[in-house]
């Protein structure tokens, strides 16, 4: 079988991430950057970066259980994009991150492009509990290959609150 029938991303379980609760206290990520255009990011860029992080994270024995693995994406501005990949631990050779606060999350299923109507949707789901989100991280659960072939798109979308 070839790795493009077969895929490389773990069967996702919305049921673990949906209307859930995180709080993080200093929870390591190693971090890296790309550009991005009005917040589209360049795909082959995408695959270097995670495939570029994995490793190291996996060289140095940090790599998390799949289950708990996470790349979480966070736009700062239109032109750039900060990916943080969960690990065990923080990393010598790495850009090392620590992220704390409390998270609601919520899982969606669609296109890329529908992330500013998911926001909203979460936005809404916030406001009807009395709260409001100061940062959005964003987990794409399967790479384009994956999505194919497990028939969806999905995405969690963690409001910092």
């Amino acid at each position: 079988m070839k790795k493009e029938d077969k895929g490389c991303c773990p069967k996702f379980s919305p049921n673990n991430w949906d209307k859930k609760t995180f709080k993080w206290k200093n929870k390591p990520f190693i971090k890296d950057s790309m550009p991005t255009l009005f917040h589209i990011p360049f795909p082959p860029m995408i695959g270097k970066k995670i495939t570029s992080m994995y490793k190291l994270a996996k060289g140095a024995k940090a790599d998390p259980p799949k289950k708990e693995w996470l790349v979480l994406f966070h736009d700062p501005h239109p032109f750039k994009s900060e990916l943080y990949m969960s690990v065990k631990k923080p990393i010598k050779e790495a850009n090392n991150a620590a992220i704390s606060g409390t998270f609601f999350s919520r899982v969606f299923d669609g296109p890329y492009n529908a992330v500013p109507k998911f926001i909203r949707e979460m936005n809404d789901s916030l406001s009807k509990k009395g709260k409001k989100a100061d940062k959005y991280y964003v987990h794409y659960a399967y790479c384009p290959v994956c999505s194919k072939k497990f028939g969806h798109n999905y995405m969690v979308l963690f409001a910092g609150v």
